[in-house]
């Protein structure tokens, strides 16, 4: 199975449809949350992902718009409230199984308190090898990192929004891993507007 993987859109409507166009077909989209940016909502990435089915979960961009401090935020015209529904509906973690393999979502971390970042380069990524599954997937750090650890593939595809990874040149980025092969491939990409909205 073909599974695409997004994380940290950030309002980037054109980095996402740029990612989807550059992973081709899927079996299934994963997006590891911060689809939207502090205090903003998109209309655009929200209803590709709820269009395209996306396996999605929240991160703290969308604990925050939702939680009390957002409460003026949502009040703004423009939210369409059926997208806005959808997204808060979320989970912030999702354990499922794509192909026979066990995928464990997470935005940030497998244990709380939440919000962590697991840079590529932390101890504390062996830790993620203590989930009961084949991979861990997370976002968060906009940094990329492919890393095994015993029977666990850890995964970070960057950012398909707000690009932050000096070592791919600030690049936007996306992954695609093929359960059966337990390949991945990341993909570096530019868009013209892939500055987030402020």
């Amino acid at each position: 199975m073909r599974v695409g993987v997004v994380s940290d859109i950030h309002c980037n409507a054109d980095g996402l449809r740029r990612a989807l166009e550059l992973m081709g077909d899927l079996d299934e989209l994963i997006c590891l949350g911060d689809s939207i940016y502090e205090y903003r909502f998109s209309n655009d990435v929200v209803d590709i992902l709820r269009r395209r089915e996306a396996i999605t979960i929240v991160g703290n961009h969308e604990e925050c718009f939702f939680g009390p401090l957002g409460e003026r935020a949502r009040a703004r015209p423009g939210m369409d409230p059926v997208l806005a529904d959808w997204l808060v509906t979320r989970p912030h973690r999702r354990d499922i199984e794509i192909g026979g393999k066990r995928l464990l979502l997470i935005h940030s971390t497998p244990w709380e308190p939440r919000g962590e970042y697991i840079h590529p380069t932390s101890r504390d990524l062996a830790r993620f090898a203590e989930a009961d599954a084949d991979f861990v997937l997370y976002g968060h750090t906009h940094q990329q990192v492919v890393r095994r650890f015993g029977q666990v593939l850890v995964i970070n595809p960057g950012s398909t929004g707000d690009p932050r990874d000096s070592r791919n040149g600030g690049q936007l980025s996306c992954a695609v891993l093929d359960t059966g092969s337990e390949e991945v491939q990341v993909i570096d990409f530019s868009v013209s507007h892939s500055a987030v909205p402020r």
